[in-house]
């Protein structure tokens, strides 16, 4: 089944209320995915020059203390740690690759949630609701976010099967669906040199999504492609630092329902996750058309 649910606020005077706003529609949606769930929120950018690392880790409790005197010490970047419970980020200069060798070698079991000026991203195993709560979802404040409940059916129950996926920087995707030729898109990707993480199919749409923007197109001609390359059903909604986006794809056979004012745009796999929202009773509400590509931005 799985759930999906974004909320992108037009109105700088709300994003401060945007975890109050998008934890109701998460905990309604874990009724159609209790294994996991995980949130990407986009929010200020930080510094030029400098990167968010959010990062979860296996062990509970986790020393993040150590974690952070390791890294500055073996780094020699300074970089603030934010902790909360297993997820923590550390803002810092530090380059991806670097970053990446260093956790690799040093802590092998703390995962790289996301990475990028704008995101930070939270997911675990377990119930929705639970996470939601154990993370302070409530206290988020951002543009937008994405986020996802699943009900796992074709790979295993983990905070790295959980979504959202994400890829390169500043990107995220989530999906309602099943692709039936991830291993053919994965194999292509790998002959380029793309790595993977997982054996989930929704992280071959994912990769094979950035991997297009990578080449040069804009992440609306990306989907236009993926029209041709990617098989099965699917309901995508990604995000980047400047914009949400849905799709479903010619069958449309995964629900997903869309609300739009002038203060917000919101998406969910059910309209009950939506009626909370402010001024519901007015909005724009539509089921979004096969095949048609809806971009947002803020």
């Amino acid at each position: 089944m799985c759930g999906i649910i974004g909320l992108m606020l037009k109105k700088p005077g709300l994003r401060a209320a945007l975890g109050e706003l998008v934890t109701p529609m998460i905990d309604c949606m874990g009724s159609r995915g209790p294994d996991s769930a995980g949130l990407a929120v986009f929010g200020e950018p930080v510094p030029s020059g400098q990167r968010r690392f959010a990062l979860q880790a296996a062990e509970e409790p986790f020393d993040w203390s150590k974690f952070h005197e390791d890294y500055q010490r073996d780094t020699q970047t300074p970089g603030p740690i934010q902790v909360t419970d297993n997820h923590a980020s550390i803002v810092t200069s530090t380059a991806l690759p670097d970053f990446q060798a260093w956790l690799a070698a040093a802590y092998p079991r703390v995962h790289l949630l996301s990475v990028g000026r704008a995101i930070e991203m939270y997911k675990d195993e377990g119930l929705p609701s639970d996470i939601a709560d154990r993370l302070h979802f409530t206290r988020l404040v951002g543009t937008h976010a994405v986020g996802h409940t699943r009900m796992a059916t074709e790979s295993a129950v983990s905070p790295a099967h959980a979504h959202p996926y994400t890829a390169g920087e500043d990107f995220c995707l989530v999906h309602n669906g099943s692709l039936s030729n991830p291993y053919s898109i994965r194999r292509s990707l790998e002959r380029r040199g793309i790595q993977f993480e997982t054996d989930n199919d929704t992280e071959a749409g994912c990769r094979f999504l950035e991997w297009r923007m990578r080449e040069g197109d804009t992440l609306e001609e990306a989907i236009e492609t993926s029209f041709e390359e990617l098989d099965g059903f699917f309901t995508f909604l990604m995000a980047t630092s400047e914009k949400m986006v849905l799709v479903r794809d010619a069958f449309a056979c995964k629900p997903a329902v869309a609300a739009e004012t002038d203060e917000y745009v919101a998406v969910s796999s059910e309209f009950r996750s939506l009626a909370h929202l402010p001024g519901i009773g007015s909005a724009n509400v539509f089921e979004p058309a096969p095949e048609q590509i809806y971009s947002w931005s803020f």
